[in-house]
């Protein structure tokens, strides 16, 4: 069922002024940026934390509040909403913007499908937003849809799938899996190719696509021509150099992971399901060719390419672009920082390459 768009987030004062500050800021020279942190430069593991990065660390360390375990969740919500909407930036002109309802045995599942300007079909992208499966909403990830609609030149259908804690472990899987399937379905009138169906998501969101492009390939269905996954979450039951090298100081840390791990699952101990931590699958042939992207500066880091590794050992394609200066959840960041608009420019021509092969 198709809505009228929701008009766009109205931002307050603070929210403008904080936006421009931002990008001022970020404009400034590399040296500047450095001394403004009020340190010297960042090196961890040979990687080198880009100027950007580290000034965007030391304004957050200034104010920051109490951590993601610390917040009741309505308040972690609010702040994560209230965070996206000062860093979207004026709204990315793509050919239309359609909400959608897409009917599940549960319930309807929001969607917003993004098409490209322009005639003709084109491949789509079935994206699931990241926040660790508690946070995040279509709003929050309208930028970077829009700017992967328009620079990549594809469709793409935003999923609300349900979050936890309200809705744990396998809600947001189910919902991933029809979101996917109704796209199949409905290829046509949304304008797209069918047999050009892709799944991509960051964060949390990368799981999730990791999770359906797996299952697509033992399921009697569709299956993804192709998968992005921007610097994914996929294995808590294994403690990798990065997760301890970033636990803490580097926007996200092995805390907050921990957090987000319990209020998904229920439980403190992970599981050794693919469905939680697809990269525990033991047969990964056939699986849709991968487009992963990795921080340098990420506790996530280490999982992303040990996954890429275990595609590339069973057969799969795999482009694997790691951003050594940059931190987790730097493609939200395109309209504040240069250097992550230039890496998400990157990231969506090579997003068009792996759904055109």
């Amino acid at each position: 069922m198709r809505h009228p768009p929701r008009p766009p987030l109205r931002r307050t004062l603070r929210q403008r002024f904080e936006f421009r500050a931002a990008r001022l800021l970020f404009s400034l020279p590399a040296a500047v940026q450095v001394r403004l942190s009020g340190r010297p430069p960042v090196v961890v593991d040979d990687c080198r934390l880009h100027p950007q990065m580290q000034l965007l660390l030391a304004l957050r360390n200034r104010w920051r509040g109490p951590s993601i375990a610390e917040q009741p969740l309505d308040a972690a919500r609010a702040n994560f909403r209230n965070d996206t909407a000062t860093i979207a930036g004026r709204p990315i002109a793509v050919g239309a913007v359609t909400d959608l309802t897409i009917e599940a045995d549960h319930g309807p599942i929001a969607a917003r499908h993004y098409a490209p300007a322009g005639s003709g079909a084109r491949p789509l992208l079935v994206y699931y937003h990241g926040g660790g499966f508690v946070l995040g909403d279509l709003d929050g990830h309208d930028s970077l849809c829009r700017r992967i609609c328009r620079d990549a030149d594809i469709h793409v259908l935003s999923v609300d799938y349900r979050l936890a804690p309200e809705h744990r472990f396998p809600a947001a899987v189910d919902d991933a899996l029809t979101a996917f399937h109704w796209a199949c379905a409905h290829a046509s009138e949304l304008g797209a190719l069918a047999d050009r169906m892709a799944v991509g998501g960051d964060s949390a969101g990368g799981n999730l696509a990791a999770v359906v492009a797996q299952k697509a390939i033992v399921a009697d269905g569709p299956a993804p021509c192709a998968q992005m996954l921007l610097y994914p979450a996929l294995d808590r039951t294994v403690d990798r150099r990065s997760l301890e090298l970033f636990r803490e100081g580097y926007l996200i840390g092995r805390a907050d992971i921990a957090w987000y791990h319990l209020q998904y699952t229920g439980s403190a101990v992970p599981q050794p399901d693919p469905a939680q931590n697809p990269l525990l699958a033991k047969d990964l042939a056939g699986v849709a060719p991968a487009l992963i992207v990795t921080a340098g500066f990420d506790p996530l880091r280490d999982e992303g390419e040990a996954y890429a590794d275990a595609l590339r050992q069973a057969g799969v394609p795999v482009v694997l672009k790691r951003y050594e200066g940059m931190l987790h959840g730097f493609c939200s960041m395109a309209t504040i920082s240069p250097a992550c608009d230039t890496a998400v420019s990157e990231i969506t021509a090579a997003l068009r390459g792996v759904v055109a092969a």
